[in-house]
């Protein structure tokens, strides 16, 4: 388990990419989007909740036309700030606006073998490696399920991912892959053992809860049936918008970002409609069509602009953000990698995303990468470093100390080096080793990078889960497969 949590807060460096005007043009155009052409909400409840609110409802079609007033009243609703939970209270993550956390990438289907390197396709076993290298890394705050257990049963899959990474972890874990009651129940029961009782789980919600909106302009039955259990739970629970200008959603960025916004906070607004004050987050990762392929793109200059504007819309509504960043359309840990990572990333803590997903996928969120895990958190090892910006202090300035050493001198032996040079940044594996040497060895940073990772698991998890409560999570996944 890693000693603690790498967030970055109280930034000195910062991005202002819309005007207050220009923010203010986007509500209100989503406003309208909401009104005039309506969201599908393909669950019963969910039309009734809506339609007992005010919402025009059209049962046929399933689409509902919320008024604006009504939008805003509900959003208002929403805490502004709470904590993520972790099994370990010492990481805990405070969403309160002043930090940003790092998570891993999910939920890939296919990962590179990190003995063979062969592609293969996931299995439980490799969420639970997975897991435990995340969790040694100070860089990954939270856990995403980073891959799909594809050895388990569909009905029990998402259940199984849980299982997996709590046996080996006590960082917070955030899902995406629970649909429908049945799974969603069994998940609040299999959080509610960690936290100490359902009502304890409320005040320390191990677990918070990620859904995607169909885009454009709707969402999914059973999606919306699992937000709206989790949050009468107390889950924290989030509705990611993935529209794709040209495709699902307009070719402009701000139309994009009108018909995402649209998707996001109605479904938010139908959550407090349900459980008033539940705690819910903004969620996006926005893209552009390739206009070649039309395939997803997982990076280039839209995505990142996306990364810093819709956090300044969750601001806007005043709730948190888990954020798509860290996405790459790459095919193995290169070049592309490492430009869309870092743009996408650096352009997100700009304006202070709360969460950010990402670390370890490439080739659009598919494939896992034990060396881009690794890389992934270097890159924010360095962000960690660069938005602590430069102090500029009588401590700093250093004026006594270059006195002393005068023109020509070193500061290589002065006590003011010693006491300062701490907080100059080393790399994990940047290399910065004289080129002979690299000519003679001829190595580098994935082959650094994955045995990093080999030694991580080669070592007994720190924090084992008890067995009894690895048991009494196993009997909620056979209840659920048995039917």
């Amino acid at each position: 388990m890693s000693p603690g949590i790498l967030s970055i807060s109280n930034p000195k460096l910062s991005l202002n990419l819309l005007t207050k005007g220009e923010i203010r043009q986007l509500h209100s155009a989503t406003l309208e989007v909401i009104e005039s052409v309506g969201v599908r909400f393909p669950l019963p409840e969910a039309l009734n909740l809506l339609e007992d609110h005010g919402a025009r409802v059209n049962r046929d079609t399933m689409v509902a036309q919320i008024p604006g007033d009504i939008i805003e009243t509900y959003i208002a609703k929403a805490p502004p700030n709470y904590t993520l939970a972790a099994v370990n209270p010492d990481l805990d993550l405070q969403l309160d606006g002043n930090h940003s956390y790092l998570g891993t990438d999910g939920c890939g289907v296919e990962i590179i073998d990190i003995f063979s390197g062969e592609r293969r396709r996931s299995t439980k076993q490799d969420v639970s490696d997975v897991a435990r290298v995340a969790d040694f890394l100070d860089e990954i705050a939270f856990h995403w399920v980073p891959l799909s257990a594809q050895d388990c049963p569909p009905e029990s899959r998402a259940l199984h991912e849980l299982e997996a990474i709590w046996s080996v972890s006590e960082k917070h874990v955030q899902t995406e892959t629970i649909l429908g009651e049945r799974q969603m129940q069994a998940a609040i029961e299999m959080a509610a053992i960690l936290a100490g009782g359902k009502e304890a789980l409320r005040k320390k919600p191990v677990l918070s809860i990620m859904q995607c909106s169909v885009s454009p302009l709707a969402h999914d039955g059973g999606s919306l049936e699992a937000g709206l259990i989790a949050a009468e739970a107390g889950l924290p629970v989030g509705f990611m918008t993935m529209a794709s200008c040209a495709s699902t959603g307009p070719a402009t960025l701000a139309g994009n970002l009108v018909v995402g916004n649209a998707e996001v906070i109605s479904v938010l607004a139908l959550m407090q409609m349900a459980h008033p004050g539940c705690p819910v987050y903004y969620a996006a990762a926005q893209t552009s069509m390739d206009l070649r392929t039309g395939a997803y793109t997982g990076g280039g200059p839209e995505d990142f602009l996306f990364g810093a504007a819709t956090n300044l819309l969750a601001d806007f509504y005043n709730v948190p953000l888990s954020m798509g960043a860290f996405a790459t359309g790459a095919k193995e840990p290169d070049w592309q990698a490492a430009v869309d990572n870092s743009f996408s990333s650096f352009m997100a803590v700009s304006t202070l995303s709360d969460m950010l997903l990402g670390a370890g996928l490439l080739h659009g969120s598919r494939i896992f990468s034990y060396e881009m895990l690794l890389m992934d958190a270097e890159i924010w090892s360095i962000l960690h470093a660069m938005f602590k910006g430069i102090d500029v202090n009588q401590e700093s300035l250093a004026l006594d100390v270059i006195r002393e050493v005068g023109p020509g001198g070193t500061f290589l032996t002065q006590r003011h080096t010693l006491e300062h040079m701490g907080h100059l940044w080393l790399p994990t594996l940047m290399d910065r080793r004289p080129y002979s040497v690299w000519e003679e060895k001829r190595d580098g940073v994935r082959e650094w990078a994955l045995a990093r990772a080999r030694q991580i698991l080669s070592e007994e998890p720190s924090e084992p889960l008890d067995p009894e409560l690895k048991n009494e999570f196993l009997k909620i996944i056979e209840i659920v497969e048995q039917g």
